[in-house]
């Protein structure tokens, strides 16, 4: 058992650092102490996606539960840079509140903003100069690499949007998807697998721009047609059961049949 730990009812946020000091320490567990930021870097994306299904869900009790496992991240990633005295937690806190008193003047300074429109242009602004930015180019590169696609295409295409390089209205960007549909069944008839590639990442960009026009989240849309697939999938696999249908033997047009009816019943369940 640890030496001079006290348990308590309730713990707070110093009693957190001091548990992970702990189990980082020559005494502490054989796992928390070899760890490294690259070992457990999936682990903090595990942790954020399980906080917005938690939102999803709208369950407080699992927010909360959720929330205490991205903070445990935070703090663990903290405790290593302290152990080699780059920066600790305090630091952490200090920088983000920094970041917010700076990017907030119509708060803690003299700046007028008066509606949420014009916070978010002084915010893009003032993170422009804080971020060395020095042209449109240079706000696109700093889009990280690592945010899912779907994300990153439209904020890339947000902030070239605000430079005036954009299409007028929906329909340009719908012509646009088409245009790249056909660029895509041309490099399949040539055969071309790197062409075919690009063509399709292509139509995925232009996906997302006709998304980004109907200000509909391209990530959160594209998750509700896997959701209803899943259910969609789910009546076409009880129906092919029900009427004695082996699936992997089936036709084509009789799995489209089943497929159909499915759509169907589902429509008729709203």
């Amino acid at each position: 058992m640890a030496e001079n730990f006290t348990f308590k009812e309730r713990y707070g946020i110093d009693d957190l650092r001091t548990i992970m000091a702990l189990l980082r320490s020559p005494g502490g567990c054989p796992w928390d102490k070899k760890q490294d930021h690259h070992t457990i870097r999936n682990n903090f994306l595990e942790e954020t996606y399980e906080v917005l299904e938690a939102i999803d869900q709208n369950d407080a009790e699992h927010l909360k539960e959720e929330l205490g496992d991205v903070l445990l991240q935070v703090v663990f990633h903290a405790q290593m840079e302290q152990e080699i005295g780059s920066f600790n937690f305090d630091d952490v806190c200090d920088g983000i509140c920094q970041k917010l008193i700076l990017r907030h003047p119509h708060i803690f300074a003299d700046v007028k903003a008066d509606d949420s429109e014009t916070v978010l242009k002084n915010w893009d602004a003032i993170k422009k100069v804080e971020k060395g930015q020095e042209s449109a180019t240079d706000t696109l590169l700093s889009v990280p690499k690592v945010f899912p696609s779907l994300m990153r295409s439209e904020k890339v295409q947000k902030r070239a949007a605000r430079t005036g390089f954009d299409y007028p209205g929906v329909g340009d960007a719908l012509c646009d998807l088409k245009s790249e549909v056909r660029e895509l069944e041309q490099a399949i008839e040539t055969g071309d697998r790197e062409n075919q590639k690009e063509e399709l990442g292509d139509l995925l960009f232009a996906c997302v721009n006709v998304s980004r026009f109907l200000k509909t989240d391209a990530e959160e849309a594209l998750g509700c047609s896997c959701d209803k697939f899943i259910r969609r999938f789910a009546a076409v696999e009880r129906l092919a059961e029900e009427q004695g249908i082996d699936m992997e033997q089936a036709s084509l047009d009789k799995l489209n049949a089943l497929w159909a009816q499915a759509k169907k019943e589902l429509k008729t369940e709203r």
